[in-house]
């Protein structure tokens, strides 16, 4: 599939990514020393609801929408920071550049990576002369090579590809092992969709075999996989955040009442030990 994020803005499978980014990013605050948060496809940094691309498919609608102004006990900084943005109503959704540097303190950093000529231009707009956040036109993947690991040694790598090729899963999977074989401590976040099972069983087949340090898998459905449409998103984290499964479980459980229909679902398990 081809997973463009100005099409996709602020549906399900957003909501769930980004709060579960959230949720890392607030972890990564609670000690007082610096982190680095690597963004390795970072598209516009935000998304204009009122677009051509957003209304065109109006995904939003069965995800943000639903989120925006109602409470999310497992994660409350979403939708305060959807409410942040958007003071007169939902009209701008945040990309995962824009959640990172809405949550960095002054010791903090951001690396926005993004190999789209057109995509980058804007981000060196939005953030150019932000002295905490680095603009990169760069392959993503050779990114987590080229900046891990960072001075900090805290942080997170985020890696939200398109999935325009058939071996993105396991080009992602190749890019992680090697980001961990130089930076073995840093948190490593890579989303999918779920459409079949194909891209999710890849990967975690890649984890398991590899394999990879304490990974976390958490998967949100809006409903049952039916191999044709995008029915929900599914995250692996690795050296998830101590109690992360639980915190996941809970918002999958809010993202359920607030979103579902009643056939919403949410996995998380461990595929490497914690």
């Amino acid at each position: 599939m081809n997973y463009r994020h100005a099409f996709h803005a602020g549906n399900h499978t957003e909501v769930f990514k980004h709060a579960a980014l959230i949720l890392i990013l607030e972890h990564l605050a609670k000690k007082p020393q610096g982190f680095v948060v690597l963004d390795t496809h970072a598209g516009l940094g935000a998304y204009d609801l009122l677009s051509e691309p957003a209304q065109k498919t109006l995904e939003y609608e069965a995800g943000a929408a639903k989120v925006f102004g109602q409470a999310l006990p497992s994660a409350p900084a979403y939708p305060a920071l959807l409410a942040d943005m958007n003071p007169l109503g939902l009209i701008r959704y945040p990309g995962s550049p824009e959640i990172a540097r809405r949550l960095l303190r002054s010791q903090d950093r951001l690396i926005a990576c993004e190999l789209h000529p057109a995509d980058v231009e804007v981000l060196r707009v939005r953030y150019g002369h932000d002295p905490q956040v680095g603009v990169h036109h760069r392959d993503g993947y050779e990114a987590i090579g080229a900046f891990t690991p960072p001075p900090e040694r805290r942080g997170l790598v985020f890696i939200d590809p398109p999935y325009e090729k058939t071996d993105e899963a396991a080009t992602l999977a190749r890019a992680m092992a090697n980001g961990l074989k130089k930076w073995p401590t840093g948190i490593f976040l890579a989303w999918y969709p779920i459409k079949d099972r194909l891209i999710a069983d890849s990967l975690a087949d890649a984890v398991v075999s590899t394999p990879f340090p304490k990974t976390l898998r958490a998967e949100f459905q809006i409903r049952p996989r039916n191999d044709q449409t995008l029915t929900g998103g599914g995250i692996v984290v690795c050296n998830a955040p101590w109690r992360l499964d639980e915190a996941l479980t809970a918002l999958g459980q809010d993202l359920s009442r607030l979103l579902g229909d009643g056939s919403a679902s949410c996995r998380v398990d461990w595929l490497t030990p914690s």
